[in-house]
């Protein structure tokens, strides 16, 4: 499951990235090289039918719960498909989830990251790698959010989910049963915009593995607390061969990430 994951960008370069309009809480937002359940993380969404960038808490909390329930992934597939088998074919259960139903049809976001982090499935993070795309732009999870109410403080929590589906063959290679769902570019206003719920459920699927690359990470980053580039450095070969290997950093990001949102 996608419960860690980096991004290092400016917030600047995020808004000018992503084509969102300017927001005012750009002071808050703090470079994260270690994003785990409860940090605070950019997202976007749409305001007044623009795309905005917002922070949110990592890990859903359904707004109908008694307390905060940190959910920091959301299965495509909901109960089905338990044994993980990626030629899964059948429906998207993740519709009919009490937790999920209302923020797949109402309350989407895209989850903005430079890399993320895995692990197999037994070894989990003691044996973490740092997944990112070949090409080292920046990229989109397709994410849901909900709003709680504290009803003794009134504090009010907005927190989002990543959803995952089944394994791609870089995620089979790692060892891990599970891949988020990564967004091509084309798909990432339509996963906002599009009110067909048959539309938005089509975009759950695994990203193409041949565009992706991983190498191994020291397991420090299991401690959430070791959130800085050092730990991020490769500690063996990238699974597959690459003319250049490129640490995944914010200086990195700031000069080379061109990319943008595509309307429909």
């Amino acid at each position: 499951m996608c419960g860690r994951y980096v991004v290092v960008q400016k917030w600047e370069e995020l808004e000018k990235a992503f084509n969102t309009v300017p927001f005012s809480i750009s002071e808050n937002y703090i470079a994260n090289y270690n994003t785990g359940p409860g940090s605070i993380a950019p997202v976007i969404i749409l305001q007044d039918g623009k795309p905005t960038i917002v922070n949110m808490q990592f890990g859903l909390t359904p707004f109908w719960a008694k307390k905060k329930m940190y959910l920091f992934n959301a299965r495509a597939e909901g109960d089905a498909n338990e044994n993980d088998d990626i030629n899964y074919t059948g429906g998207k259960g993740i519709i009919s989830k009490p937790a999920f139903r209302k923020p797949i049809r109402e309350q989407r976001c895209l989850v903005v990251a430079n890399a993320f982090m895995e692990g197999p499935k037994t070894e989990k993070l003691s044996k973490p790698y740092l997944c990112y795309l070949r090409n080292r732009e920046s990229f989109c999870m397709a994410g849901i959010y909900d709003t709680y109410i504290d009803k003794e403080t009134g504090e009010i929590t907005q927190s989002f989910a990543i959803i995952t589906t089944v394994a791609n063959e870089l995620m089979q290679k790692i060892g891990h049963h599970r891949s988020p769902v990564i967004l091509e570019q084309a798909d990432e206003m339509k996963w906002l915009q599009s009110v067909d719920l048959a539309n938005v459920t089509a975009l759950l699927k695994p990203y193409p593995a041949h565009l992706m690359n991983a190498y191994p990470i020291d397991a420090a980053i299991k401690n959430q607390k070791n959130n800085a580039p050092e730990f991020l450095k490769p500690v063996g070969d990238a699974l597959s061969k690459e003319t250049e290997q490129v640490m995944v950093s914010e200086e990195y990001y700031w000069n080379k990430n061109k990319r943008s949102l595509r309307k429909e």
